[in-house]
């Protein structure tokens, strides 16, 4: 993995400019899944002269060159992640919206076992749970 988004913009031949690089930081210190809205809060609080088309023009050149992933929840709301993050799944809090990241090795077995059996070899995946929070007594 090339160390940050914009190294890899780089690489790939993306001309980065300087809204584009605050972008591309904003994405790399990102522990959450944040949609655009978000993007651009957080790009303007580091440089007020970009605008909301610049972080949708930005977002959508990163994720056709392959630098970020699309995620949809089901809430209407795009949100993006560093397409070479380490693998892991996602389970969302249908009450709240917040996306809990997770890696189980007895699901990871499983998936492998399944494409096996139907006589695949698993190259890749993609797991979203969907839940509710159980009440407690």
């Amino acid at each position: 993995m090339t160390d940050t988004i914009e190294a890899r913009c780089e690489a790939k031949g993306l001309r980065m400019t300087e809204q584009r690089r605050v972008i591309a930081q904003v994405l790399e210190s990102s522990s959450d899944h944040p949609d655009v809205e978000e993007l651009y809060a957080r790009a303007t609080a580091r440089d007020p002269r970009i605008s909301i088309a610049t972080v949708y023009r930005t977002v959508k050149l990163f994720e056709e060159s392959g630098i970020i992933d699309r995620l949809e929840f089901g809430d209407g709301r795009a949100r993006y992640e560093d397409a070479e993050r380490d693998h892991h799944d996602h389970l969302i809090d249908m009450n709240s919206g917040e996306v809990i990241e997770f890696v189980d090795p007895e699901i990871e077995a499983l998936q492998e076992k399944i494409a096996e059996k139907l006589g695949y070899r698993l190259k890749g995946h993609k797991l979203e749970l969907y839940g509710v929070p159980i009440k407690k007594r």
